[in-house]
């Protein structure tokens, strides 16, 4: 039996289908494209590669954020709807975690992060120990001159995993400086087939329990629920 694993949480679409350690086949793209009408017919094409079917699949596993809500969302939607149909298990995992796993077997501090816009970042901090990740600084989205502070406290070499790394790269190195790892541009792309291995050592949820994970309330829905706090307070 297989498992399918699905990640839309960014710009990179990432489809495998793997069983047990073995990595049957993948598809990954990174373009600005919308992932909506791209999914289903990526899913398709690869189980055709490999002659697999639907019914062969025994659990789905999905990105679940933090990253672009309207990608999050659209992995999250098709994973719970396939295993729906399939009646089969779904796992969510973190995307951050997904990242962080381009950068195992390195003893340093892992930081995968994603752009939040306006400086910030959704980041969190990882050490791979004992065959499996480890977060030892909380997922959380911040100014990344605060996050920085927070790792130099750390006094530790540091791996920083991003496909926005252009965006942050002067900053991180003049901050730490020697302590801060930048590999080469490959590690910096989440790998789908990741997702299945680190889904190992989650637990199986039930579909309809599944959420995003999106660290922080979408810009329209923060700015709709201060909206109506004001609109409360005026009419009290």
């Amino acid at each position: 039996m297989y498992t399918l694993a699905i990640d839309t949480s960014n710009n990179v679409l990432g489809v495998a289908i793997t069983t047990k350690d073995v990595v049957i086949g993948q598809i990954s793209t990174n373009l600005k494209k919308n992932h909506s009408v791209r999914l289903m017919p990526t899913i398709d094409l690869l189980m055709k590669q490999v002659e697999i079917k639907p019914s062969q699949l025994e659990k789905i596993v999905v990105a679940k954020g933090p990253g672009s809500y309207t990608g999050v969302r659209i992995g999250l939607t098709t994973a719970k709807s396939l295993a729906w149909a399939l009646n089969i298990p779904v796992i969510g995992v973190s995307s951050l975690e997904v990242l962080a796993y381009q950068g195992r077997f390195h003893d340093a501090l892992i930081c995968p992060f994603f752009d939040a816009r306006r400086g910030t970042v959704y980041t969190a901090g990882y050490i791979w120990h004992d065959g499996k990740m480890s977060c030892q600084l909380d997922e959380t989205n911040i100014l990344m001159t605060d996050w920085l502070d927070i790792l130099l406290k750390e006094e530790k070499e540091v791996v920083f995993l991003s496909p926005d790394m252009n965006v942050f790269y002067e900053q991180i190195k003049d901050k730490l400086g020697m302590l801060a790892v930048i590999p080469e541009a490959p590690y910096h792309i989440a790998n789908a087939a990741h997702l299945a291995l680190a889904a190992t050592h989650y637990r199986e949820e039930s579909t309809h329990l599944l959420t995003p994970n999106y660290l922080r309330l979408a810009e329209a829905e923060a700015k709709w629920r201060q909206a109506q706090k004001r609109e409360n307070k005026h009419g009290g």
